[in-house]
């Protein structure tokens, strides 16, 4: 799909070890594996390792901007872990990243084109509502982004 390989929204729970399950179509699309890691408005994101490689060298780059930006970049080095679906498709979601995300039971699997983001259901909801009613507004929000 070239750019678009996650598309869709899934609802899913969190196993007793923290384990997620991600679609079908999302597994074959990470190649067998991918990372995890934290990302903003309270989500996380997975990326496949040439777009998560891609991101870190962007991050890499822009640490050398000031503290701030090393600040952020220490903690999502920090935050990222690799991950390999398991036979039934389930990645394992650390604590840590967990708590981040206020993930306790159900999430929403969401394909955001370059990568999938991990939501708990209310934030996911609020986050949803804000963009459907950009769009409900007519707001050109999509013309700036070349639509």
């Amino acid at each position: 799909m070239d750019g678009a390989d996650f598309v869709g929204e899934y609802r899913h729970t969190l196993d007793a070890k923290g384990r997620v399950i991600l679609p079908a179509d999302f597994r074959a699309r990470l190649g067998g594996g991918g990372y995890v890691t934290k990302l903003q408005d309270g989500c996380l994101a997975v990326f496949a390792p040439e777009e998560f490689l891609r991101q870190a060298a962007e991050i890499r780059a822009m640490a050398k901007g000031g503290q701030n930006h090393r600040n952020v970049a220490r903690a999502l080095a920090a935050a990222s872990s690799p991950v390999q679906p398991d036979s039934q498709g389930r990645i394992a979601i650390s604590q840590t990243l967990r708590d981040y995300a206020g993930l306790t039971k159900d999430v929403v699997v969401v394909g955001v084109f370059n990568h999938i983001e991990l939501w708990d259901p209310s934030r996911w909801a609020a986050v949803d509502a804000a963009g459907s009613d950009s769009l409900l507004s007519g707001q050109d929000a999509l013309a700036t982004m070349g639509f």
